[in-house]
């Protein structure tokens, strides 16, 4: 066989295998792909157009511009009260994916299982099973506000359980934890010795609580794997620029694998997020008060045209039931894009537990989002009548 059994079974991504189908489609909604729609500030592109003119094209340290590693310190000290060792605990990857790809391969031996709550964002699985291990997934639903509980993790806790992937806000739910729940929840992780590897892209897109980083907590700074990076809060997805911050042997584990796979992450990225940290919070605050109005309007719109929408606490997506349509989600989908041209994600992308969702994004404009749901609105319709 000239193809790895693992990637032979290896599901190809349910987000881009829908979105072939919107290829060439013409007045189409697109509310389906994870971005911002909001440009990357300028004063950050101007810094690094003036690297690139200034010659800085060179390949950075393995573990990236020290002076990145040290904003970053500096961030999460002020922001966070976490203290990371720049020199030893903290590694510049390219794009949370990458240091979520290296976690995996750093900590998992053949077998180890590492839970993961459902719905869950379409690499964690694949990562798993690629490094060697066994994805266990806890399913969550609407009524839970598609949160996972202490209990549920104690119920499959056995042995050969290495570890807990959190992601928090979620893609695709957008669900979040308060101080409390996630305390609750690392009695749990101590109790049974488990790391965590914890990815918070979107912390700064919470809503209605202060975000609070697992490694913040009581006893577990030496227990996070802590990711994070800049796309998503400052609009750089096109720049590939995340960071791992954690324990400095499996940070060094990550870094072994880091260079001899990837070598560094882009230097022109890097320099660019050394300006959005150093230039605060400003942009950020601004695109976060323009997802809030619009977490708020389409939470209440597909409330009042009769799918069932639970209020997210952060990131930019809703993760509606289309139950009552007595449709799978792939179905709607289909049908939806087919016949009113708007584009979301089918919530089996995200788990089998989630045949009953579709995965909208409203990281799009407002205008957008209010056409959006007149159209969805025309298709339920529609769709009675065609029923009678």
């Amino acid at each position: 066989m000239r193809i790895s059994k693992k990637v032979e079974v290896l599901a190809p991504s349910g987000i881009r295998a829908f979105f072939d189908l919107v290829l060439g489609m013409k007045d189409v909604i697109s509310l389906g792909v994870g971005e911002p729609d909001f440009v990357t500030p300028w004063h950050v592109r101007e810094h690094a157009i003036q690297s690139l003119e200034s010659g800085f094209t060179s390949y950075t340290s393995n573990k990236g511009m020290l002076e990145l590693r040290k904003e970053i310190t500096e961030f999460l000290k002020k922001r966070h009260g976490l203290s990371y060792d720049p020199e030893e605990e903290i590694l510049i990857t390219v794009g949370v994916s990458e240091a979520l790809d290296l976690a995996m391969r750093a900590i998992i031996n053949p077998g180890d299982k590492v839970l993961i709550p459902e719905p869950s964002y379409v690499a964690y699985g694949p990562v798993v099973e690629l490094a060697g291990g066994k994805p266990v997934f806890l399913p969550t639903s609407i009524r839970n506000g598609f949160r996972i509980t202490p209990a549920q993790i104690e119920s499959v806790v056995t042995k050969g359980v290495k570890g807990l992937l959190l992601n928090y806000p979620s893609n695709p739910t957008g669900s979040s934890y308060t101080r409390k729940e996630l305390q609750l929840i690392a009695k749990v992780v101590k109790k049974h010795n488990l790391l965590v590897i914890s990815d918070e892209i979107y912390d700064e897109l919470t809503y209605d609580f202060e975000h609070t980083p697992f490694a913040a907590l009581p006893d577990m700074k030496q227990r996070v794997v802590y990711l994070n990076g800049f796309s998503k809060a400052y609009a750089m997805t096109g720049f590939r620029i995340g960071y791992v911050c954690g324990p400095r042997d499996i940070v060094g584990a990550m870094t072994k694998i880091h260079q001899y796979t990837i070598l560094c992450a882009p230097i022109t990225g890097q320099i660019a997020a050394i300006d959005a940290l150093k230039s605060g919070s400003r942009d950020t605050q601004a695109m976060k008060k323009e997802y809030h109005r619009r977490r708020d309007f389409i939470v209440d719109a597909l409330n009042k045209i009769g799918l069932e929408c639970h209020m997210p606490q952060g990131a930019f997506y809703v993760f509606p039931s289309i139950k009552s349509t007595g449709e799978s989600s792939m179905n709607f989908a289909k049908n939806l894009l087919e016949h009113q041209k708007v584009a979301l994600v089918p919530g089996v992308a995200f788990g089998r537990c989630c045949k009953d969702y579709v995965r909208i994004s409203y990281a799009s404009s407002y205008e957008n989002l209010k056409e959006a749901v007149d159209r969805i609105q025309i298709y339920l319709k529609n769709r009675k009548s065609r029923a009678r």
